[in-house]
């Protein structure tokens, strides 16, 4: 139960962060729609939190204290998808060696959570459209016909109007499943809350690694005009790298080299390119790696006081080429009395 109550809490503090206007009206909705038993499909691109969004409705629904089960329909071979979820008999199949309920049992008057619905095979597609129907099914092997009261949240990346088309979508289990639809926006659409993302999994990262990383304003910068193709699963996944590694340089040599008009790092010159230039992957690839050794230079020298001997061996390169660098990035020692050039820079961590 204590388990149960911490990721509850967890999914709201996910939704705390949601100041979006199209997350608004998602939290809107999960009100509206979570005291129900009404089936909901969440579409949206992969990592946009559509398992938060399940959760919430289930945590803010009257079957809080239900089991609330995952499966990923993507994961699991054809036969062993039906096992899992409808549960087999002894001797069903080989190495069905006792009987097993599913999760449709095992949820029963809890949630059920069918992620990534657009990849079960058709057959198996007929078998859950009797369950939406009639809350009624068999394990994998038996005759007997059991009952379920499990509410069902879909989810999906694909559009599922155009699996249909191709054949690959049953059209009466799309209209079953599509009860509610809740579209959550990607985050490139949802920049507003960028913000809050980070130090949410920043906290959570450190904490589970015993760390105290910060990240400084220029590569919240960058992550705020990234576009973030894997949404907020790679965010979390690229602060986890940052924490651990203990350094954004890589991190951000990363991004920018994937951004086509990267936003300017920390620096005196731009990355941006002119109106009506052609795009040269290579020289942006350039680019950001002179960018990201700037930063780790800066940063090394801002840990060791600007003791440049100190710093070129930390480096593994030569006092004279850690000499050349500093010029060439147009890095210059902090002067009593004088704005520290380094700031930006150094302060990339």
């Amino acid at each position: 139960m204590q388990q149960i109550a911490e990721i509850g809490r967890a999914v709201m503090t996910e939704l705390d962060m949601c100041i979006s206007p199209g997350m608004r009206t998602i939290r809107g909705l999960i009100a509206r729609v979570a005291p129900t038993d009404a089936t909901v499909l969440l579409t949206g691109e992969s990592g946009v939190g559509k398992e938060v969004v399940a959760r919430a409705i289930h945590q803010a629904s009257p079957r809080a204290g239900s089991p609330f089960l995952k499966v990923n329909c993507a994961a699991l071979p054809d036969e062993l998808l039906e096992s899992e979820l409808f549960g087999h008999e002894r001797g069903a199949f080989t190495g069905a060696w006792r009987d097993k309920p599913g999760k449709f049992e095992v949820a029963d008057h809890g949630t059920i959570m069918l992620d990534e619905i657009g990849e079960v095979p058709l057959g198996l597609q007929a078998k859950l459209l009797q369950v939406l129907q009639d809350g009624e099914f068999a394990r994998v092997g038996g005759q007997r016909v059991m009952q379920t009261t499990a509410r069902i949240i879909a989810a999906t990346n694909r559009d599922l109007m155009a699996e249909i088309r191709a054949g690959r979508f049953r059209e009466d289990l799309f209209y079953r499943l599509n009860v509610i639809e809740l579209r959550i926006p990607a985050l490139r659409e949802r920049r507003e809350e960028v913000a809050g993302l980070i130090d949410y999994f920043l906290k959570r990262s450190n904490t589970a690694y015993g760390r105290a990383v910060d990240i400084s304003s220029a590569t919240r910068r960058l992550f705020g005009d990234y576009p973030w193709p894997g949404n907020i699963r790679q965010m979390e996944n690229v602060i986890k790298r940052v924490v651990v590694l203990g350094n954004a340089a890589a991190v951000y040599a990363d991004l920018a080299s994937e951004t086509a008009t990267s936003p300017s790092p920390p620096s005196t010159e731009t990355n941006a390119l002119e109106p009506g230039a052609q795009l040269d992957l290579k020289a942006i690839a350039r680019r950001a790696a002179r960018d990201a050794e700037r930063i780790a230079i800066a940063d090394m020298l801002e840990r060791t006081h600007w003791n440049r001997a100190k710093t070129a061996r930390t480096l593994g390169i030569s006092y004279k080429a850690l000499l050349y660098k500093i010029v060439d990035c147009g890095l210059a020692s902090p002067q009593p009395g004088k704005a520290k050039p380094l700031d930006l820079a150094a302060a990339v961590a």
